[in-house]
């Protein structure tokens, strides 16, 4: 059954481009380490009429937009396997200085796929 680890986090706009470099470094590295696919979004049409908007929920300020990002595995434990690659390579990379988003504010968990391939 396939797994997917979702993040949706906000990103003040003039951050976007730092974002971007780091997101395709990250791209890079998980699809490196076995990922099946990896994917980053900005978002767009987020004035809803129905349900709650991105931003409502996100809470955010002036200035910022929402990324919503996913990145698929085989399974869960194909999920961990390929995490701890990822974050042995970063930890001997020294890892981002600074992040370009507000850390805190991000929302992140993992997810088994209930229907897709």
């Amino acid at each position: 059954m396939r797994y997917v680890d979702g993040y949706v986090l906000p990103v003040p706009k003039k951050n976007l481009k730092a974002y971007i470099r780091m997101a395709r470094m990250g791209k890079e590295m998980w699809l490196k380490h076995g990922a099946i696919d990896y994917k980053e979004c900005v978002g767009d049409d987020l004035k809803t009429k129905w349900g709650t908007p991105f931003p409502k929920m996100m809470k955010l300020k002036p200035g910022e937009t929402v990324i919503f990002s996913y990145v698929v595995f085989k399974s869960r434990a194909h999920r961990d396997r390929v995490n701890a690659k990822v974050m042995k390579e970063m930890e001997k990379m020294g890892g981002p200085k600074d992040m370009p988003f507000d850390v805190k504010r991000m929302v992140y968990g993992g997810f088994k796929v209930l229907v897709g391939a």
